[in-house]
């Protein structure tokens, strides 16, 4: 019988990609008759890519698809389709990953790819014996391999609204003191408030100071001494 997902793959909290990875990649070597060992990559929109694999005999197989660009792992991304390799020792279509796959005893191997919302994950599953992994596209490595791609995007999700809270939470913080500073211009220049933070934004990139100290500083001096230099940032 075909071993269950790991319910830790469904959980928010497991967010790094390196331990879905590992988790996919172990996961389908228990559920895929005559596989000695597996290995998974995920993209992200070409913003780099990480990896992982069952055996360390397995890291070179998938370096060098990586560096060269050719191999199943590349073909499958590329075509968005499963890239089965029934016999290595008569598939000549990879010569360096073809001769190293050999070289560790490797005879056939199977790369199915996922894809959804700019994420790509590959899963690529190994066997010593040739057409052995046949059936493997249409097993529980594909189900393993959807469900992790989907908990790798709602982590993506997940961590992408912690950042927009902490940056919401970091301009909350800051908005009164900012908006002391534009009372403080307005008063100086006479202007209004758009005008005021026109001037604040001005001195922050002119200083390559945020707007949060820029403002502090303003606040803390109660402009004084800076009229001459607000009168002239103001024209």
């Amino acid at each position: 019988m075909a071993a269950l997902p790991d319910p830790e793959l469904l959980r928010p909290e497991s967010a790094l990609p390196g331990r879905r990875l590992s988790e996919l990649a172990e996961q389908a070597v228990r559920c895929t008759t005559a596989c000695c060992g597996a290995s998974t990559t995920v993209s992200d929109d070409g913003e780099g890519q990480s990896t992982a694999v069952t055996h360390p005999d397995l890291a070179g197989l998938v370096s060098v698809q990586l560096r060269s660009g050719e191999g199943p792992i590349p073909a499958a991304e590329e075509e968005g389709a499963p890239v089965d390799a029934e016999d290595l020792l008569r598939d000549d279509r990879w010569p360096e990953y073809r001769a190293m796959a050999l070289d560790s005893g490797v005879r056939s191997s199977v790369t199915l790819p996922f894809r959804r919302a700019g994420l790509t994950v590959t899963l690529s599953l190994f066997s010593f014996h040739p057409g052995a992994l046949d059936d493997a596209p249409h097993g529980p490595a594909q189900a393993l391999g959807d469900l992790a791609t989907a908990s790798l995007v709602r982590d993506r999700h997940y961590r992408a609204a912690l950042t927009e809270l902490d940056q919401l939470g970091a301009a909350m913080r800051t908005r009164p003191v900012v908006d002391q500073a534009c009372g403080i211009v307005m008063h100086v220049l006479a202007c209004d408030a758009e005008a005021a933070f026109g001037v604040l934004r001005r001195i922050s990139q002119t200083t390559n100071r945020k707007l949060a100290d820029v403002a502090a500083a303003l606040v803390e001096t109660k402009g004084r001494g800076l009229e001459r230099e607000l009168v002239s940032l103001a024209r």
